[in-house]
């Protein structure tokens, strides 16, 4: 198994790693953007600087920038523990290495806490959680949730994966999901039935 962990963690990606796993044209960038259980990711953040019109939402924002960080850090050496042992189960691309993986985690935590206060002030990030969100129908063009659906199948079963995707369906004209794998990196086991259902 190459990831084991009981509960979502605080793990944010970039502003390019967004780009590459929705595979976001420019044309889907200019259009308005639902980033759901969003947690401290940059993408808000850089997309903001770019002049995109971005809305994160996660239960997390209950909290402030110093408590997010504290519940970053008292997970991400265990997570990057994890990655070391299951070192050939992963790509490295992208980061060169588990300490390139740390580096970046941290940098993009880094630019989501000097972002995240002035952020809320501007309702660019909101307390939200699936499988319900407190938005309009069809408000936003693109809907985006990055490594939470599917990913913690053990976690959430197939009765939440729908009334989750499906809120998402009715606040957003179109869904993108990444990855389509659970933490054990096998092919998310609802993905099939999502599909029928919906």
């Amino acid at each position: 198994m190459a990831m084991q962990l009981d509960q979502v963690v605080p793990f944010g990606r970039s502003f390019d790693e967004y780009v590459r796993m929705f595979l976001l044209s420019e044309a889907d960038l200019q259009c308005s953007i639902l980033s759901v259980a969003d947690g401290p990711a940059s993408f808000n953040a850089e997309g903001m600087e770019r002049g995109y019109r971005i809305q994160s939402c996660d239960p997390l924002y209950a909290f402030g920038a110093d408590e997010i960080k504290v519940r970053f850090n008292a997970v991400v050496d265990g997570i990057i523990e994890q990655v070391e042992n299951t070192a050939d189960s992963w790509v490295w691309s992208y980061h060169a290495s588990p300490a390139a993986l740390k580096a970046h985690r941290v940098e993009v935590m880094e630019r989501f806490c000097e972002d995240y206060e002035q952020g809320r002030q501007e309702g660019r990030y909101r307390v939200g959680a699936l499988p319900k969100l407190d938005y309009a129908d069809a408000c936003y063009d693109i809907g985006l949730s990055s490594h939470f659906l599917f990913l913690y199948s053990e976690q959430l079963d197939l009765d939440f994966h729908v009334g989750a995707i499906a809120d998402m369906l009715r606040s957003c004209k179109e869904v993108r999901i990444f990855p389509l794998l659970t933490l054990a990196q096998k092919r998310a086991p609802y993905v099939a039935s999502v599909m029928a259902q919906l």
